[in-house]
């Protein structure tokens, strides 16, 4: 509530109807807060729109605001302009869901909580110079590591479900609907849940439909010594039509062949395309691309997707967005983003990015 206050401003809780925007702008994206004590109003979709009062002019776009015959709390619509715009989402992923349009997003990429149990958070770090410090830094002088105060109670996300699939299954029956006749889901997991979620996503989508398992591998953090450390995650990539789906090869970057000297000179300097086995490493802790957010994922796995499964000017549909590299990667290419998430903190991360 408090930051869809700080979001909103002045700016009216009624914005659709009363046609205010709030003097709040980041490159073409627009954010989308729910106010929790916002007065009832009826739901609307939103496909063009021109000031209510505005006078018709020969050029002027047609209003089409379609009410639905629910009433319920509004979302209050920040810079509300076309319909193609792109949007970052706070709420309840499932209800948002269900009021987009069918076949209105030709790739859907999600990266759901992975149900590990335990609450996933990145804790913010200082160093402070101590002489009987636990590491040593510039000019050889000792400091000692502080956990900042309260950042890592506030951070993050609860990462427990009691019923893991029965949280996920009418989230991707909705992605199953809004899915273009030739589009694609890409659903990322881990080891845990991924044999459960691929008979779910079996029932929903049809065996099929099922392209293929694209295992993420990287080689970084702790290595067990009672088993083999799990260093991969799993990604399945799901069609609404078996055969007629996009798949834009040639646009997929390539990979140094790991013995070139077999192929020749120019095989090898022009590489290889990738398989179902992505080598790449994670986000660097302490690289340009870290945003701090817990569960971030690489920004070179995004464009691989983006790239090779949608073409410019697609929807790119993200409904767990959480740091924003789904919506990072479709805006590098051109295409359009609806990103959603209930995380205050994620659409914070998302705004700045």
């Amino acid at each position: 509530r408090e930051m869809a206050r700080h979001l909103a401003g002045r700016c009216s809780s009624h914005a659709i109807a009363d046609h205010k925007r709030a003097p709040l702008r980041r490159g073409r994206a627009r954010l989308l807060v729910p106010l929790a004590d916002a007065p009832l109003v009826r739901q609307h979709r939103v496909d063009n729109v021109v000031p209510r009062h505005a006078n018709k002019t020969e050029n002027a776009p047609q209003k089409t605001i379609h009410g639905e015959t629910r009433a319920t709390k509004t979302t209050l619509v920040l810079e509300l302009e076309q319909a193609d715009m792109n949007r970052i989402v706070l709420g309840d992923n499932l209800n948002i869901l269900a009021a987009m349009d069918p076949a209105s997003a030709q790739l859907i990429y999600v990266d759901p909580p992975f149900n590990t149990g335990r609450r996933q958070a990145r804790p913010q770090m200082k160093t402070v110079r101590d002489i009987t410090g636990d590491r040593i830094g510039f000019g050889g002088h000792r400091y000692r590591t502080e956990i900042v105060a309260n950042h890592a109670a506030a951070a993050g996300y609860s990462d427990r479900f009691d019923d893991f699939l029965a949280f996920l299954r009418p989230r991707l029956e909705q992605a199953h609907r809004i899915l273009t006749p030739t589009g694609s889901l890409f659903f990322h997991i881990d080891y845990r849940e991924v044999h459960y979620c691929k008979i779910l996503l079996d029932e929903i989508f049809g065996r099929d439909c099922f392209q293929n398992e694209i295992i993420w591998a990287y080689d970084y953090g702790a290595r067990s010594t009672k088993k083999w450390p799990a260093k991969h995650d799993n990604i399945l990539w799901y069609t609404r039509h078996p055969t007629n789906y996009t798949f834009n090869l040639n646009a997929t970057d390539r990979i140094p062949y790991m013995a070139p000297a077999l192929v020749g000179p120019e095989k090898a300097s022009r590489g290889k395309t990738p398989t179902d086995v992505w080598w790449h490493t994670i986000v660097s802790p302490t690289g340009k691309e870290k945003t701090g957010y817990a569960t971030q994922k690489p920004l070179g796995i995004l464009e691989r997707i983006v790239r090779v499964h949608s073409n410019p000017g697609d929807t790119v549909l993200d409904f767990f967005a959480g740091s924003g590299t789904t919506a990072e990667a479709a805006a590098k290419h051109g295409r359009r983003f609806v990103m959603i998430d209930q995380n205050p903190e994620a659409i914070a991360v998302m705004h700045r990015r």
